[in-house]
């Protein structure tokens, strides 16, 4: 994909749906007694990946644009899958039926794309051995994984890390278990699964970073509308606030404070963001209006990490193109994501034309410096190639992005929508 530098963004956007909202949107729904309408579903391939799975297990799932019908048949109506369930590239759809199928009364196996393999899901893994369920990867915790589903046990258990995946999974797990469980978060992570699982009627309640989940007897089917990602709207965020002349407003974001840190960083930089709310379902939306900025370097680590993780990479790129010095820090996490994006981000800025160090938690950007188009790689993972996209916007010349089809994952129109607001 060949790009040119941009003499302005102007017009109005909706972003893809959120990846997050929609994968758990189809996960409750099954579980769920009667029919659930899902509006605005992300039809990404991770999400479809999600649909597959739990079609093998029984549930009748349609499609019709993008709203999905899930046909539940409750906590307990899950079937044996005849066949492997095969999770594609998405952490999410893999580590969240750990949990999900750790306490069902048959046994399944579970396996992704050759990305999938690489990550690591001991993480997840060695709780569910605690809570007594009958799981185990390969060469040491890694996909496929085997899982002999059996009576689980509340726990109390403080997580290593701060991790939405592992959370929800130990959640969802929790609503199966024999008692009580109480997971307490090193720094509050996304919280679309315990937001959900309340409007299905569970019952999980959240004091500061310890969340209690209580077993459940049934949740019932709840209609919802998916808000837009804002880890998708992040992209069109940091290009109007970098490329000259422009103005971009993205209608529909989804605003879960948890999930607003790039909001907090991108004003802290000096960005001109305007937000306004509206109500939704389940989960706060809203409008985000973006025009062009002088940016300035900042400081991104601790309680931040959590809530902006999948945003960092492009977070970069606005660090590239502000005055001083940005450093990312606690953000070790990003080693392990489809690709390691602390080594990735930093290569291909390097190609640019910016200044990097990385180091061993994030990487330290000197902004400021002229910065050209080059032939950047995509290393198969969609948000380093969104964000190189965004970067090309701003810089001298034309740039390539290799391999861009892995966009698809997580947001199919994204070249379109960027073609609708160039000028």
């Amino acid at each position: 994909m060949e790009i040119r530098a941009s003499k302005g963004l102007q017009g109005q956007i909706t972003p893809a749906s959120d990846k997050s909202i929609s994968h758990r949107s189809v996960m409750m729904g099954a579980i769920a007694k009667g029919v659930t309408l899902v509006d605005n579903f992300l039809m990404g391939e991770d999400c479809l990946s999600t649909i597959d799975c739990f079609r093998k297990m029984g549930t009748e799932i349609s499609i019709s644009g993008d709203q999905v019908k899930v046909r539940g048949n409750g906590l307990h109506g899950l079937k044996k899958p005849q066949e492997l369930l095969y999770t594609g590239n998405s952490g999410t759809t893999t580590r969240l039926l750990c949990g999900l199928l750790a306490p069902q009364r048959f046994q399944s196996v579970l396996d992704g794309d050759a990305s999938i393999r690489k990550r690591p899901m001991n993480r997840v893994i060695e709780p569910l051995i605690k809570m007594g369920a009958k799981i185990s990867g390969i060469n040491g915790g890694y996909t496929p994984i085997t899982i002999e589903g059996t009576q689980l046990h509340g726990i109390e258990y403080p997580l290593p890390v701060a991790s939405a995946q592992l959370k929800s999974a130990l959640i969802l797990a929790g609503l199966y278990a024999d008692g009580k469980t109480l997971i307490t978060e090193p720094k509050p992570s996304r919280n679309h699964t315990e937001l959900m699982i309340n409007g299905f009627g569970g019952k999980v309640s959240t004091q500061e970073n310890r969340i209690l989940v209580e077993p459940t007897e049934e949740l019932y089917s709840c209609d919802l509308t998916v808000p837009g990602d804002i880890s998708s709207a992040a992209f069109f965020m940091v290009a109007a606030l970098i490329v000259p002349n422009s103005e971009i407003l993205i209608k529909n974001v989804g605003l879960n404070e948890t999930r607003t840190g790039i909001l907090d960083v991108l004003q802290a930089m000096g960005g001109q963001i305007e937000v306004t709310m509206y109500g939704n379902t389940i989960e706060p939306a809203g409008d985000i209006l973006v025009k062009s900025s002088s940016l300035h370097g900042t400081e991104i680590g601790g309680s931040l990490i959590p809530r902006l993780i999948d945003e960092l990479p492009v977070l970069a790129v606005a660090a590239a193109f502000a005055e001083g010095t940005t450093m990312i820090k606690d953000a070790e996490e990003l080693k392990v994501k489809e690709s390691n994006r602390i080594e990735a981000m930093a290569a291909e800025l390097t190609k640019a034309g910016v200044s990097v160090t990385t180091t061993e938690d994030g990487m330290i950007i000197r902004g400021g410096c002229p910065i050209h188009g080059a032939e950047f790689e995509s290393y198969q993972d969609h948000r380093i190639a969104m964000s190189m996209a965004v970067l090309a916007l701003a810089a001298e010349g034309s740039s390539r992005i290799k391999d861009p089809q892995c966009i698809q994952i997580s947001y199919p129109g994204f070249f379109e929508t960027l073609k609708s607001v160039q000028r």
